[in-house]
């Protein structure tokens, strides 16, 4: 619809609601139905999907930048050692690079750099559902690698992979780094990998970040850093949920609390009320008490041995073709690719 055809519609008395209207609209409502569900529930829980706002994002970016949090380099020292390797797994022909959840694109400039030397015909097309998010990567990854084409899709992951495998005959590698598959537990892995390989073709690759099973000394600094970075990040929720919700959370009467499941494998981020309290929250018009010491559940990290993930590929359609290690063992990148039988 045109700028004078909404005027017109608005003079009319009625409104025609554009696709970022409805976005806009979804998003909060999914918010708050997820925060009504999780804090209605026994223990509590706030999904860790929400944490990422600007702010969010922002906490994180610190979180990478520290001593204790050894992922982000780990997998950059994979990258930086094993990318070229990787690329010729892939193939020097026509190659889109498909980015599923590049944050603030440091890893996948590793990869870039790489490409745009080595491959012949290199897209990169990263898929985001933030249409905010997207637009200011796709400006950034222009700025920093004009030879390279980009061609990002605001769309679910799913969907995006879907248009993508069917629209072109170029061969695609997925990036999913950053151990984001550890937010998953182990059957809701197997679901999301599974729906992974349904929406590519025969022949795509797929590099997926694996945080492994160590220390556990290691794990705990990493998720409870000396300087309340991580902390800041966690509570995070509780103030998107005062500012978007009208939430009257005391975020100086909770406190962040990381442990390891050693039964699980996963590490486990709570957020522990300090003291009895009633919490309201005026968009969803209901209250909620919280005990003293009672936990607020924010998110799992799974961590992977290699046999955990020799099975997950086997029970998802997948084939290991390689896996990639930092020197200290402490994390890989393994290069799956799909097989799909010959109709």
């Amino acid at each position: 619809m045109t700028t004078k055809s909404k005027a017109a519609a608005q003079d009319a008395g009625y409104r025609v609601l554009s696709p970022a209207d409805l976005s806009a609209a979804h998003g909060l409502r999914a918010f708050a139905l997820d925060v009504l569900n999780g804090l209605s529930e026994t223990p509590k829980r706030l999904s860790s999907r929400w944490i990422y706002d600007d702010e969010g994002s922002r906490l994180f970016s610190r979180i990478c930048e520290l001593d204790e949090y050894y992922p982000t380099r780990t997998e950059a020292e994979i990258l930086r050692n094993h990318t070229e390797e990787i690329l010729k797994r892939a193939g020097t022909a026509k190659l889109d690079i498909v980015d599923l959840g590049a944050g603030d694109g440091r890893k996948t400039n590793i990869m870039l750099e790489a490409a745009r030397k080595q491959v012949t015909d290199v897209r990169y097309v990263p898929i985001d559902i933030s249409e905010a998010s997207m637009s200011s990567l796709v400006t950034n990854t222009r700025a920093k690698f004009s030879d390279v084409k980009v061609a990002g899709i605001v769309a679910e992951y799913f969907d995006g992979l879907h248009w993508l495998s069917q629209s072109n005959d170029r061969r695609n590698l997925v990036l999913f780094l950053g151990s984001n598959i550890g937010n998953f537990n182990k059957v809701q892995a197997r679901v999301f990998l599974r729906q992974l390989w349904e929406a590519l073709n025969d022949g795509d690759q797929v590099l997926i970040g694996f945080d492994l099973k160590k220390d556990i000394e290691l794990l705990l600094a990493a998720y409870n850093d000396r300087q309340g970075v991580t902390a800041a990040f966690n509570k995070n929720l509780l103030k998107r949920v005062n500012r978007e919700l009208g939430g009257d959370f005391d975020l100086a009467a909770y406190r962040h609390f990381a442990t390891y499941d050693v039964f699980s494998g996963a590490m486990e981020s709570y957020i522990v009320s300090l003291k009895r309290q009633t919490v309201t929250i005026k968009e969803l018009r209901s209250s909620f008490d919280f005990q003293e010491w009672e936990p607020l559940h924010t998110e799992y990290s799974y961590k992977y041995l290699q046999s955990d993930i020799d099975g997950l590929a086997a029970n998802t359609g997948f084939r290991i073709l390689d896996q990639y290690y930092d020197n200290n063992g402490w994390f890989t990148d393994s290069l799956w690719q799909v097989e799909k039988p010959t109709l």
